[in-house]
């Protein structure tokens, strides 16, 4: 990881929140994408959020109630045809992947810091 290092500024920027997942499926046709409807707490209801993680998931409904770290202050972005209005914050891949979760239940939209 070498990435280019940043300012304090540019990482305030960056709006991590936990949301409760309230559905989980796999988009149809494709191998990688799970679409998530999740609760950040928010006047207008679940948030989509499309995500590559099908293949660390064997049963897509078992997300479902869980509480995982977004990224939700990306602007959307178009995928296969859904409108993604987040990100999933996970580290690592393949035998190392992980969710970020909270270590006890916290209200939706509940921001790191």
């Amino acid at each position: 990881m070498n990435k280019e290092r940043i300012s304090i500024d540019e990482f305030s920027k960056i709006e991590v929140s936990v949301g409760t997942v309230r559905s989980a499926e796999r988009v149809p046709e494709t191998d990688k994408l799970l679409r998530l409807m999740v609760d950040f707490g928010e006047e207008g209801g679940p948030r989509q959020i499309v995500s590559g993680i099908a293949a660390y998931v064997s049963e897509p409904e078992s997300l479902v109630n869980r509480q995982l770290a977004f990224v939700t202050n990306l602007a959307p972005r178009t995928i296969r045809g859904l409108e993604s209005n987040g990100m999933l914050f996970a580290v690592g891949s393949d035998d190392t992947f992980a969710f970020l979760k909270p270590d006890r239940a916290v209200p939706p939209g509940t921001g790191a810091h």
